[in-house]
C-alpha cells in the first residue's frame, strides 16, 4: 500500500514515485511506471535491491536473524509443528486445526503412489546418474502422466497438482536413491507419517521389515521444516519466472529442481561435510582456522556465514540441538562429528569470526545429520528440493492467484555495438 512518495531527479526533470509499505521489512519504491514516464530503467544485477512481487508467505530479516512463515517464527514451527502442519500453513495461510490436519495428511498420503510406468522411465537413466539429474527428468515427466490437473486457471486443479507434487516427491526421491544403489523400489506405506514413509522407502528392503526410528524421523522432519521456504531465492524466482507464462505445474517445479542443482545454491551442505573430512581430526582444527583467517589463502570454512543472514541463521539454532540428539541416538563414532562439534565451539568463541559474523549456518549442521542417518552426499540436494517443493508450490499458487501478476521479463543495460552496416564477406 502506497502512503507517501519518493522523488527521483534525472537531469532537470523530477518524477514522483509511490512508496509502498509492507507489514514487515523496508519500504519499497514502486518503479513500475518509471520507464513509461521517464524512458529510464533501473540497474540491479541479481535483483538484490528489487522486490519482484508481493507475498504473504515468508519474511526474512537477515540483520536480526529472523525467519517467519505466515508470521510464525521458524524456531517455534520446527519445535512444535510437523512438516505436514507447515505445508498446510504455507498453502492455506493458517495453521490447521485437528480435523484439517487429519484431512490434509490423508489427502497427501493418498497421492504418494507413482504411475507404474514411471519405474520404466527410471531405467532409462545410467545407473551412476546423479540423483538430481533423475529428479529433474522424473518431475518434469509427471506432466505426461497427470493430465487432469493442469488447468492453472482452475483453483481446484492447482490444489490437486500441489498435493500431488508434495505427496509424490518423497517417492520420486526414494526411487532415485534406490536406483543409484541397485536396490528394488519400495512402495509407499500410507500408515506411516510423511517423513517416516520416506525413510522406509529410502532405507527399507523387501526382505525384512523396516522400523522407523522416532528420533531420526523427527530430526529429518525438522530439516524438512527448516528448508520448506526461504522467500524469493534463486530457485523460487525461477519457479515464479517459469510459472508466470502459464507453464504446467509439474514443469514449473522441474525448473525449480534444475535451478537448485547448482553449487552456489545448496552445494554448501555437501561442501561443509567435505571440509570436515578434509580437516580429519580435531587436533588439525587450529591450522584450518588460521588458514581461514589468511586472506591470501583460498581455503574457506564452509558452512559458516550466509548471504542473507548477517546474524545467526535461526535455522542453525534449531539444528544445533538436533545434531546432538541424532548423534546420541545413533551412537555415531566418527571423527568428523568430533571435528564438527569442536570446530563449532572454537569458531563461536573466536573474535575474528564473531567480528565478521561468521556463524555456523544450517548447511553446517544438516550435512552432519544427513550423513549420520545414512544419506550419501549426492542426496543432500535432493532432500533440500523435496522439502522446498512445498514452498515452491505455495509461492506458485500465490502468484497465479494475484490479479496483478505479469510475465517475468527483466530488462538489461545493453553495451554491445549500435546499429552498423552489414559487410560483404570480402570486406570482413
Amino acid at each position: 500500500m502506497a502512503d507517501n512518495q519518493a522523488t527521483l531527479t534525472i537531469g532537470d526533470t523530477s518524477y514522483d514515485l509511490p512508496v509502498m509499505k509492507g507489514s514487515e521489512g523496508p519500504d519499497v519504491v514502486d518503479i513500475r511506471k518509471l520507464y513509461g514516464i521517464s524512458d529510464h530503467f533501473t540497474f540491479d544485477p541479481g535483483f538484490t535491491s528489487t522486490a519482484s512481487c508481493e507475498s504473504a508467505l515468508t519474511f526474512i530479516d537477515g540483520d536480526k536473524g529472523v525467519l517467519l512463515h505466515r508470521g510464525y517464527s521458524i524456531e517455534e514451527l520446527s519445535e512444535k509443528s510437523s512438516f505436514m502442519e507447515v505445508s498446510y500453513l504455507l498453502l492455506n495461510g493458517e495453521l490447521p486445526d485437528e480435523k484439517q490436519l487429519k484431512d490434509f495428511s490423508y489427502t497427501i498420503s493418498r497421492h504418494t503412489m507413482l504411475h507404474e510406468q514411471l519405474a520404466t522411465f527410471y531405467r532409462g537413466f545410467r545407473r551412476d546418474a546423479h540423483p538430481m539429474a533423475i529428479m529433474c527428468g522424473v518431475v518434469g515427466a509427471l506432466s505426461a502422466f497427470y493430465h487432469d490437473s493442469t488447468d492453472i486457471s482452475d483453483p481446484n486443479h492447482r490444489m490437486i497438482s500441489s498435493h500431488r507434487l508434495i505427496a509424490k516427491m518423497p517417492t520420486i526421491a526414494a526411487m532415485a536413491y534406490k536406483y543409484s544403489v541397485g536396490q528394488p523400489f519400495i512402495y509407499p506405506d500410507n500408515s506411516l507419517s510423511y517423513t517416516g514413509n520416506f525413510l522406509r522407502m529410502t532405507f527399507g528392503v523387501p526382505a525384512e521389515p523396516y522400523v522407523v526410528n522416532p528420533v531420526i524421523e523427527r530430526a529429518l522432519d525438522r530439516i524438512f521444516i527448516l528448508h520448506a521456504d526461504h522467500e524469493q531465492n534463486a530457485s523460487t524466482s525461477t519457479v515464479a519466472g517459469a510459472g508466470s507464462l502459464g507453464t504446467y505445474p509439474f514443469a514449473v517445479i522441474s525448473a525449480g529442481f534444475a535451478c537448485l542443482w547448482g553449487p552456489a545454491h545448496v552445494g554448501a551442505t555437501g561442501a561443509a561435510l567435505n571440509m570436515l573430512r578434509e580437516i580429519g581430526t580435531p587436533d588439525r582444527i587450529p591450522h584450518y582456522i588460521e588458514r581461514a583467517k589468511d586472506k591470501n589463502d583460498p581455503f574457506r570454512l564452509m558452512g559458516f556465514g550466509h548471504r542473507v543472514y548477517k546474524n545467526y541463521d535461526p535455522r542453525a539454532t534449531v539444528m544445533q540441538k538436533t545434531v546432538r540428539e541424532v548423534l546420541s541416538e545413533l551412537k555415531v563414532n566418527d571423527p568428523i562429528f568430533d571435528v564438527a562439534l569442536q570446530l563449532e565451539e572454537m569458531a563461536l568463541n573466536d573474535p575474528y569470526f564473531i567480528e565478521k559474523k561468521l556463524f555456523p549456518n544450517v548447511d553446517f549442521y544438516s550435512g552432519i545429520i544427513l550423513s549420520a542417518i545414512g544419506f550419501p552426499t549426492e542426496m543432500f540436494t535432493v532432500l533440500f528440493a523435496l522439502s522446498r517443493t512445498v514452498g515452491w508450490v505455495a509461492q506458485w499458487n500465490e502468484m497465479i492467484s494475484d490479479p496483478g501478476q505479469k510475465i517475468g521479463r527483466p530488462r538489461q543495460l545493453y553495451t554491445g555495438p549500435s546499429l552498423r552496416p552489414y559487410p560483404s564477406i570480402a570486406q570482413r
